[in-house]
């Protein structure tokens, strides 16, 4: 049975032994993961997801996707040019079940990028977002103009 699976930005169609890379997730090497954010299971299209259905997966490796270069050249005399290279963080992920109903949570971590995983430890828990507190501030300066 085959699963198409949503991480990172990216769609990708799997099913059980396929090796991915994918957007660098927060696990380590041999970390079990599972994917919740599943768009379809066989025949089985989801609105926007299918309930119930996920996608285990075990952490291979972190690795460096391949260089890019990104060369700027500018036209006429006394221009600029720049090289610029980048190489993009990956995890290198193996799916070992692609599951339709009752996915399993209990020992599994949930595959959740590196910009998740760092909002939330910001985010000390009982505590107010920054956007809260802006019209407080507001507030107490057109208190002390008045």
């Amino acid at each position: 049975m085959f699963a198409v699976l949503k991480t990172g930005g990216k769609q990708y169609k799997v099913q059980a032994g396929d090796v991915l890379r994918v957007e660098k997730l927060d696990a380590a090497a041999g970390d079990k993961i599972q994917f919740n954010d599943i768009l379809m299971v066989g025949t089985t299209i989801g609105v926007p997801f299918v309930k119930g259905a996920a996608v285990q997966a075990e952490v291979i490796d972190q690795i460096k996707g391949e260089k890019t270069i990104h060369y700027v050249k500018r036209r006429r005399k006394h221009s600029s040019q720049r090289t610029k290279g980048h190489r993009q963080h990956l995890t290198l992920v193996r799916v070992t079940e692609v599951l339709e109903k009752g996915a399993d949570k209990s020992g599994v971590k949930a595959a959740t990028g590196t910009v998740a995983a760092r909002r939330a430890a910001h985010e000390a828990p009982g505590a107010k977002p920054a956007a809260a507190e802006k019209p407080k501030r507001a507030a107490k300066a057109a208190e002390a103009k008045e």
